[in-house]
């Protein structure tokens, strides 16, 4: 069946040209043969020679969305809702569900005794633990035991299923390339037969970079490295088997700012999501500043010239993005200083 569309959509929105208004019968012929000429559309590839992006900065305080979060828990279980999970949605974008223009970030709540049933799907996905002590995640009937500051990762077409065996509730950070897989036209999903996968022996995979195997080589660069005038010192979650990214598609950080440090500018071609683990400062992009603290959350558009500023404290911030997909395509850059 060949789909046709309404042939005057587009040219009722366009803005008529000189060559429109001059052709009118050859521009309608095209329409019909759902053809449309790059010379009326050249602007938007050319136009500064810059990247240009939807995303708008913005913070989410966790004072005010863990009070939202809590509450969801009156409203339905995690068995119901799937996952029990309030989406950051970034405010410059149409798309629902979506953080950067690649990246999904939700807020997830499980509370004592709930599971979350099992389920696999094609994108990738991590969690970034913000609140409590204990829950776990099991990936393909692997256990793994999580803390705050804790980065677990999910690989794509893995089962998974989360659960709180413990007294107090858990609050984590999901984080999934969602969107890049929708763009991509490659989302599937598929529940598991039953509740939950069944329990098996630990694997080759490397699920859990605990907080304290993170600081522990944070601690290792402030002894024997200078701190970047941009960066402060800042490592990158890695798969020890490959020395790649932990997932191909995602790419995760965790960086240290010393206590009163002013960053210098920056800007990178990854729109950037983070999570403030600790300590307090504000972050200027372009004419907006953002005031951040722990376990606030808070994104920084493509492109975006931004500097850190740190209060008395030092400051420890997660972030991730789709920078790996930017290097494997060659198009990842950096720009250092305005």
């Amino acid at each position: 069946m060949v789909v046709k569309r309404d042939v005057t959509s587009r040219a009722a929105h366009v803005e008529k040209t000189e060559l429109w208004k001059e052709f009118p019968g050859y521009y309608r012929e095209l329409e019909k043969t759902h053809l449309w000429p790059l010379w009326e559309e050249i602007n938007k590839f050319t136009g500064t020679g810059l990247p240009s992006s939807k995303v708008v900065p913005c913070v989410w305080r966790y004072e005010d969305t863990r009070r939202l979060v809590m509450q969801s828990a009156d409203l339905l279980s995690a068995a119901e809702a799937e996952r029990r999970v309030l989406a950051l949605e970034n405010p410059g974008l149409e798309e629902r569900m979506a953080i950067t223009q690649s990246m999904y970030a939700g807020y997830q709540l499980l509370m004592p005794g709930e599971v979350a049933p099992s389920h696999r799907h094609s994108a990738a996905a991590f969690r970034f633990i913000i609140e409590g002590d204990g829950a776990y995640t099991a990936v393909n009937g692997e256990k793994t035991f999580m803390k705050p500051g804790d980065f677990v990762v999910t690989p794509s077409w893995t089962w998974h299923d989360h659960g709180n065996e413990t007294a107090t509730p858990m609050i984590w950070l999901d984080g999934l390339d969602w969107p890049l897989i929708n763009k991509l036209g490659v989302w599937f999903f598929e529940p598991y037969s039953e509740f939950k996968y069944p329990q098996t022996q630990p694997q080759s995979l490397v699920l859990n970079y605990t907080f304290e195997q993170t600081r522990e080589a944070l601690d290792t660069m402030r002894r024997s490295e200078d701190w970047d005038p941009c960066l402060g010192l800042k490592t990158r979650y890695t798969n020890p088997l490959t020395g790649e990214d932990a997932m191909p598609t995602i790419s995760a950080f965790m960086q240290l700012l010393p206590k009163n440090f002013s960053s210098a500018p920056y800007r990178q071609t990854d729109a950037c999501v983070y999570s403030v683990v600790a300590g307090r400062g504000r972050t200027m992009i372009g004419e907006v500043t953002l005031e951040w603290g722990p376990r606030d959350t808070f994104v920084i558009p493509t492109w975006a010239e931004h500097q850190h500023f740190i209060d008395d404290e030092d400051t420890l911030l997660f972030s991730f993005s789709d920078r790996g997909v930017h290097e494997k395509l060659g198009v990842w850059r950096e720009q250092r200083g305005s």
